[in-house]
């Protein structure tokens, strides 16, 4: 007992500063250090433990996690995810608070992915935003309603650089670019973090997956990465290093290997180039069984070497990976690691909970009021509102199809998704209702004028049998009993608005695909309705980019919507009716077909880069090699003119800079936004760079007949790159500059780096 109370004396005193630190983080550290000097070697290896709720907290075990519970109550256990709401956390602390011996706060995670009750877009689709403002607002938002219902720490956000439309979690990301994943991954930190660590509205980030993720082979989930440290350095970790500058007190490593080494056993990237040389000093945590499953890569015969080859790696705690609690006590005993090594690992745990302000009130994120209050409140459905607006990319609108005419008496909705309530929620759903979303029917039935007629037909059905998280999409490939309703309602419109795409479990962890076009009797149901009626809108659901060729083809308008969360139907119609214009930009590329997959902008050239008179160039013999819809690409209501790009000088040098102007005019007759994109290529460097990446981007609101001068500021910075000397660095020589709406149709200039 007393020494319980020497270490609560030792967090209140005064302490003095330490080399190098400012006089708060001196204290902190000291408080982290007062703590772990009473911990036995016991209660260490329990702060690196994290659980899974496989039980209800608040009535006896189910059987065979009787342990567990006892853990719980001894303060072996340091973290436990999937237990949700305030009953439920609450009761799990006051277990560890008033049973355990050092009486260490339990830490309450939780995948809070794009929302926890309020659901916002996916987060690929809220990329297409390049709103940084709203992105870091809806973060808020989630941290509020995961903070009122117990969570204080959220497996978000994902920042894996994703090219593959394959790849089921590139819904999860935020597309193909580092430098606009980086600054999306920053936003939504700041947003759930928010100013204040020990404020009740402020939970944990976690930057995730570190690292390579995104780059699995063939787009399969959990495969293999095959990247050299060019394509690691120059194209994957910077979002990562982003977010450790911009504080995030987490990390997750991931399940893929990259050149033979699983990211969770990789001492390079966690502790030689994350811990050391990034000084990063937040914790790690395992992805779910990461360590374990090194058995299955194998490179760890058992759970002892896996937990042997992770630690030594620099992973701090085990998600449910039943390796740390089971063997660290015994390859301590043997002399094959050190007790430092734990020691490092529970401080770095022990000074996120003293960050987060749990040591001063382990019950911070259990309040009953709060979470009746800011559960799915009025607010939080106005954010998910102008979130979905803002997130929606119009890629096709031929005659002024859109916005919907005043003469268009008759409008026909038609479509599997059309009249769904629960796709809108997408993957990744934490406690979303199911069916709780705003359909599009819904939506155009709410904002459509007086004397409109709406009349349905659903068509077919897309998927059969039920629908999870854990089971696998079951489609509907044969059924067309509905065509013939669909195609007598669409004969009868002015317009059609023919809502298809993707099932909601069709993305995310584990829904890899080898076909992206549109599943079940999809195809077949456009061509007829197409036939029936010629003036039809496609409202696209997806969670990833999809083979949209035909209809590219051959459909007037092309509505991208993503999946928008919890206020979908009423964001799509605010766009079709023209009281929102929108103004999204795609963050990844869209495919002519799968065969283009990985498909991105920022791609090199190669010794052949352009047509030649005979086939020996780097091309497709059955295919255009370029995308079908480019990253950046989106259109609105009215139109852009971009002209007089300049720059403040042709060169610059050493630590100076150059600025970058250009005038954007609104021609149109509508306000709208439009996002300003600069890219920049290097032009001859060490390496081989990409003929053009992001640098710079800003959204601007016109008046129509109104101009505004952007500007964007080129430093060294800005164009260092890792280089052929293995470090981050600016080499002199000739630069291309480019300007304008997309990533394809540019102003172009040339400016020099002289060193």
């Amino acid at each position: 007992m007393r020494k319980i109370v020497i270490v609560w004396c030792l967090l209140v005193l005064p302490l003095t500063g330490v080399l190098a630190q400012s006089p708060t983080d001196a204290r902190l550290e000291a408080k982290v250090d007062s703590v772990v000097a009473l911990m036995t070697l016991e209660e260490k290896i329990g702060q690196m433990v994290q659980y899974s709720a496989s039980w209800d907290v608040t009535g006896p075990p189910t059987a065979g996690n009787e342990g567990r519970l006892d853990n719980l109550k001894k303060g072996l256990v340091g973290s436990m995810l999937n237990v949700t709401g305030v009953k439920s956390t609450k009761e799990a602390q006051r277990l560890n608070m008033e049973n355990s011996r050092l009486k260490i706060p339990l830490l309450f995670g939780y995948d809070v992915i794009h929302g926890y009750k309020t659901m916002f877009p996916v987060p690929l689709g809220e990329s297409a935003s390049w709103d940084l403002d709203l992105m870091q607002q809806t973060a808020h938002v989630a941290a509020k309603e995961s903070a009122a219902s117990g969570i204080g720490w959220t497996f978000a956000p994902m920042i894996d650089v994703s090219r593959d439309a394959r790849w089921g979690r590139i819904m999860e990301g935020a597309g193909e670019d580092p430098f606009l994943v980086s600054k999306i991954g920053v936003a939504r930190i700041k947003g759930f973090q928010g100013e204040d660590l020990t404020a009740t509205t402020a939970i944990a980030a976690c930057a995730k997956h570190f690292a390579g993720y995104g780059f699995a082979e063939a787009g399969r989930d959990y495969n293999t990465v095959n990247i050299g440290m060019n394509e690691l350095h120059n194209t994957i970790l910077p979002p990562f290093k982003e977010a450790a500058k911009a504080g995030v007190l987490t990390f997750m490593n991931s399940f893929n290997e990259i050149d033979g080494v699983p990211s969770t056993g990789n001492p390079y990237l966690q502790r030689e180039l994350l811990k050391n040389e990034w000084q990063y000093n937040g914790f790690i945590v395992s992805d779910w069984g990461s360590i374990s499953e090194m058995i299955a890569h194998g490179v760890a015969e058992n759970h002892k070497e896996a937990a042997y080859i992770a630690l030594t790696a620099g992973s701090d705690m085990d998600m449910e990976g039943n390796a740390y609690e089971t063997s660290l006590a015994e390859l301590l005993a043997e002399g094959r690691i050190q007790e430092a090594m734990i020691d490092d690992a529970v401080k770095r745990i022990i000074r996120v909970k003293f960050q987060l302000g749990l040591f001063d009130d382990p019950y911070k994120y259990c309040d009953e009021k709060a979470e009746k209050k800011e559960l799915y409140s009025k607010e939080n459905q106005q954010v998910a509102l102008e979130a979905g607006k803002k997130s929606i990319v119009l890629l096709k609108n031929e005659k002024g199809v859109l916005p919907i005419a005043s003469t268009v008496k008759h409008i026909a909705v038609i479509g599997p998704l059309a009249d769904d309530k629960d796709s809108p929620l997408g993957n990744w759903r934490a406690q979303a209702e199911a069916n709780s979303a705003v359909s599009v029917l819904e939506g155009i039935k709410k904002y459509a004028p007086k004397g409109v007629k709406v009349t349905y037909a659903e068509g077919a059905k897309l998927t059969t049998g039920e629908r999870s998280f854990l089971k696998h999409v079951t489609f509907n490939n044969d059924d067309t009993s509905g065509f013939e309703k669909a195609i007598k309602t669409a004969k009868e419109a002015d317009l059609v608005i023919l809502v298809v795409g993707e099932d909601a479990f069709q993305s995310g962890e584990g829904r890899s695909q080898t076909d992206i076009g549109f599943a079940g009797v999809q195809d077949e149901l456009i061509e007829a309705v197409y036939k029936a009626n010629k003036n039809v809108v496609i409202v696209l659901m997806n969670g990833r980019p999809m083979d949209i060729s035909w209809s590219a083809d051959h459909i007037p308008a092309i509505v991208e919507s993503w999946l928008l969360g919890s206020q979908h139907g009423n964001a799509v119609a605010e766009v079709l009716f023209g009281k929102y214009n929108p103004s999204g930009k795609l963050p990844v590329s869209f495919p002519r077909n799968v065969g283009q997959e990985p498909l991105y902008y920022n791609q090199k050239s190669t010794g052949r880069p352009g047509e030649i008179p005979d086939v020996t160039y780097s091309h497709y013999v059955d295919s255009r090699r370029d995308a079908l819809y480019p990253f950046g690409f989106g259109l609105s209501y009215t139109s852009f003119a971009y002209k007089n790009l300049s720059l403040s000088a042709s060169s610059f040098s050493g630590d100076g800079n150059l600025e970058v102007s250009v005038t954007v005019t609104n021609a149109g007759k509508v306000a709208g936004e439009e996002v300003v994109q600069l890219y920049i290529r290097d032009l001859f460097a060490s390496t081989t760079r990409p003929i053009k990446e992001l640098k710079g981007f800003e959204k601007i609101h016109l008046n129509p007949g109104e101009s505004k001068t952007v500007s964007f500021t080129i430093d060294k910075a800005l164009i260092s790159f890792y280089t052929r000397n293995k470090k981050w660095e600016a080499e002199p020589g000739a630069f291309k500059l480019f300007v304008g709406g997309n990533s394809v149709d540019l102003l172009e200039t040339m400016f020099e780096y002289k060193m």
